[in-house]
This record gives C-alpha cells, structure tokens and sequence, in this order.
C-alpha cells in the first residue's frame, strides 16, 4: 500500500518525512517532553506500530545512524555519541485514519495498544524525575501567589534562594524519644577536619520550659541530647554541641560535612517597618517562605528585652522554624527566630557580636544589671509628646522591674525610673543597651577579664518621684548564664496590725498588671 507524502491537517507527520528527518545530515534528535493531561487516553486515537522510532522500547538508545551523518560528524560529536547515547524522542503512538478498520486491519488495535503502554510508560518514568516535582506537588510561597509582592518578587527571589544555601535543618532526641526540630545556619567550616560549625537556638536540647517567663530562669537544657543534622543532599549527621548561652537562647554544633558550605551573611542592622522574610525548612527540607515586616513592639514583661517580632498578615504555610533565619531584600539575615509561636526573633546586630565573641573567647559573656526596661521610643506618640511637654524626656528606657538585692535596687532604682545613659553613651531602645553590653565585654575580655567578674558601669538615672537626673556607678556581674530577675518580696512577721497608707483606686487598677508576672 502507497504511504501518502502529505502532512495531516492535524499536525503529524507521515512515516515517510520522519525518516527523512532522521536521516537528514547533522540533524539533531529532539526531544519534546509533553504535558501530563488527564484526557492522553481519549486524545491518543491513531498511530501505526510500523512507525516506531529506534529505542522506543524501555527508553533503549539510539544506536543506529546513517552512513552519511557519521562521515559529516566533527571528532567531538563522535566523542560526545561515545559518552553519551541519546534516547529516542517520546512520541505519541496514533493510527492513520486510512487504517483506522479493525476488521480489515486487525493486527494494528493490538499492536497500537502496546505502543501506547510504552508511551505512557516513558511518560510516568520521565513525570518521576526531580525536574518535574515543581507540577502540583508543593504549596506554593508567597513569592508565587502572592499578588502584592510582584513588585518586589524578582528582587525578594534572588534574596531569598541567597539566603536558602545557608539554611540547616536539625532534629534532637534524648533515649530515643523525639525532642524537637528547628533550622540553623552555616558560620563556619573548617577544611582540614571537614567539619562545619552551626548557629541555632538552644531550644533544640531544651527539656523543660516550666514557664513563659524568661526572666524566672527556670529553662532546662540537656547537653546529651542527641543532635542530627539533616544536610542538602537528603543524609544526616552527627551533630555535637560546643557551646550554648542560655540568655540569647543560642547554641553552636559540630558536623563533619565533606564539602564547603555557604555561610550566612548578616546585615549589621534592622529597623522597624522593614520588608522582611522568614525562612525556614519542613521535615522534607523543603524551604517555607513567609513575608513579612518587623514589627514596632516593646516585648512583653515575661520576655527578653533584646527581641524583635516578626508580623505577617496573611495565612501562609508556617513550620517548626526556630532557629530560623529572618532575611532582607538584600539576603542577608537581620534576625534569628527565637520563637516561632509568638514570632520573636534575635536582631542581627546582637548575632553577629554573639558569634564574635564565641570564636574568640568560646564564651558569649554579657553584663547583668538587675533590671528589665521599655522603650519610649516604642510608645504611641501620644504618650512620648507628653513626656516631652511635662518632663522634657522624649527618649531613654523606662525601668519595668529591679532585681530583689540588686545593687540597682540598693541604689535607689525603682520601677518608672528612665536610663538615658550607659557609659556616657544615650541609649533609646533596648537593643541599643544590649549591644552596648557586648561590646564593654568585649573589651573587658581583651583587657584579661573573665567569667564572674564584678565591675562597675556608669549610667545615667532619671529619678521620675522625685524629678531628679543623677549619674550611678553600678556593680554588674560577667556571666554567660541567663539573667534572672527575682521579685522582691518580705514575710509578715509582726503579730500586731499595723496600719496602712491608703492608696488611691487609680493606682491600684494601675498595679495589677504590673504585679502579675
């Protein structure tokens, strides 16, 4: 029977100008992978088994060429033919309508139906390669659904994928039983001994958390837990703690990792009101993207005065990414995520003088003062333009709470008192006062200090009763443990009442909350 010279109006070609184009010289074989629809089955109709290409059994390679082409083959396409051999082009079997009559053709249903097995053989072999994972399977981030980021998108992309290479996932377990899991970052990897240095939070190997108050210092940690670290490629490790610090909630693993890793960057400061994203990694390791910005909060009583918040606004996916990192526009970390529920994170100012001080002196030390502040920066500017009208204060910390026997409170310190200085520096917000912690231990360590030192710190006190602006000489402790703030409190052991000054309601409605935590 004459095969026609013709192409279908449909588009497929006929058996005869296939092979022309097969044999034709230094043509290349193409292949066009297709989409995966649900109708295949309705849409394959015809094909003729006659047609097959070279190979189309089991993705074989195509091993026959034309006489011609080899003559016209350069010494690199032989070369390249050599190490590699090309797979036939994954095409749709389907039956020419001039043979489309099972009753005078019989052999070409059957024969069809082999063909297109093999076809959709080949398609699910290729639908199960790691190039195809993007067709449905993940959620999708913010970067892609979200209509309000496109004008930031391609920026954001390229920050956030920067970012991602320095992005660890760890898991911990004591006897067996599972603890926690949180993300991390590559700070460091040593070439000799192939190991690499992770920064997390301590809450990987925390086994108690008896209460929501920091200051109470009631955390637990295990430093046996057993650590492991999930690494890009799908393995895991061995992870080993060198150090924690128990204030910042930070920690350093070991972990040998046979190739360089990329380290996070960090961005010296962060300010409120900024475009932010906080990443993290799911138990698949794949990277969660959430967009979101700084927030303009003083934190809460029972917390550390050195956090920052994270606020997003619309309901992404979110996982258990403490430790992760929050990140710029620019791919550079500004935080660490210190709490995923309440979305409270390490500034990165106060990271980067962390890590520092951990590679120098294997310790973080920080100065304990024995007392907790607010920012009046951070106030409504109704209350802050009062203070300006009364007091002529715009700007300082606001005591919260003095430490039962501290030398603040031996001094005269009390809660409502304003800190407008520290070392002769003006200090505003509390992360401003918690770097400038930092940076004294820094100096007092390369000066020979250590660990339980006692030293003395200047700072400058608003004394808000008596209207009264004095400069204290305040003796602090040098340690690396969590500070702890106690109440202060007295036993009644008089037997005979004594009477009282009667305070006005105002006050104490004023001093409920105040007295909670």
């Amino acid at each position: 029977m004459t095969k026609p010279d013709r192409v279908r109006d449909d588009g497929a070609e006929t058996e005869r100008e296939a092979k022309k184009k097969r044999n034709s010289s230094r043509a290349e074989l193409e292949v066009h992978p297709p989409l995966w629809e649900p109708d295949d089955h309705a849409a394959l109709q015809h094909t003729r088994p006659e047609m097959r290409e070279v190979g189309d059994d089991q993705d074989e390679p195509v091993t026959e060429t034309n006489g011609a082409r080899v003559d016209e083959m350069t010494k690199e396409e032989e070369e390249d033919l050599s190490s590699f051999a090309p797979k036939s082009p994954i095409s749709k079997p389907y039956i020419p309508d001039e043979l489309n009559d099972p009753t005078a053709y019989p052999e070409i249903l059957p024969a069809f139906e082999d063909a297109l097995a093999k076809y959709e053989a080949k398609l699910c072999r290729r639908a199960a390669l790691f190039t195809s994972e993007y067709r449905g399977k993940e959620a999708p981030s913010c970067l892609f659904h979200h209509e309000h980021l496109h004008p930031i998108r391609e920026s954001a992309k390229k920050a956030v994928l920067r970012a991602a290479k320095s992005i660890i996932r760890l898991s911990s377990s004591v006897d067996g039983e599972p603890l926690t899991n949180c993300c991390g970052l590559w700070t460091d990897w040593d070439k000799e001994s192939k190991t690499g240095t992770i920064l997390t939070t301590a809450h990987l190997i925390r086994s108690k958390h008896p209460t929501e108050n920091h200051w109470k210092g009631r955390d637990e940690y295990d430093r046996k837990a057993e650590v492991t670290v999930h690494l890009r490629d799908g393995t895991t490790a061995k992870g080993k703690l060198l150090y924690h610090q128990e204030h910042y909630d930070l920690a350093f693993f070991k972990v040998r990792v046979d190739e360089q890793v990329q380290f996070a960057s960090f961005n010296g400061s962060v300010h409120c009101g900024q475009d932010v994203f906080r990443l993290g990694r799911d138990e698949n390791m794949n990277l969660r993207i959430t967009h979101g910005r700084v927030e303009y909060w003083n934190p809460a009583s029972c917390e550390r005065y050195h956090y920052m918040y994270f606020l997003h606004e619309h309901d992404d996916y979110l996982c258990d990414d403490n430790g992760g990192p929050v990140i710029g526009l620019d791919g550079k970390v500004v935080g660490l995520i210190n709490n995923h529920l309440s979305a409270s994170f390490v500034p990165s100012s106060i990271l980067e003088k962390c890590v520092d001080l951990w590679r120098k002196f294997t310790c973080i030390p920080r100065l304990h003062l024995g007392m907790k502040f607010a920012s009046i920066s951070f106030l409504d500017p109704i209350n802050v333009e009062k203070m300006w009208r009364m007091h002529n204060i715009e700007d300082g910390l606001i005591v919260e709470k003095v430490s039962k026997e501290s030398h603040a409170e031996k001094l005269g310190i009390c809660f409502g008192d304003i800190i407008e200085c520290f070392n002769g520096e003006h200090v505003s917000t509390t992360i401003e006062l918690e770097n400038m912690l930092l940076d004294k231990c820094k100096d007092l360590f390369d000066q020979g200090s250590k660990l339980n030192d006692k030293i003395y710190v200047s700072i400058q006190v608003f004394h808000t009763d008596e209207q009264l602006r004095r400069t204290i000489n305040l003796n602090v402790e040098v340690s690396d443990h969590g500070e702890i703030i106690r109440k202060s409190t007295y036993p009644i052991t008089a037997t005979k009442r004594t009477s009282a000054t009667v305070q006005s309601s105002q006050n104490v409605a004023g001093l409920k909350c105040l007295t909670s935590c």
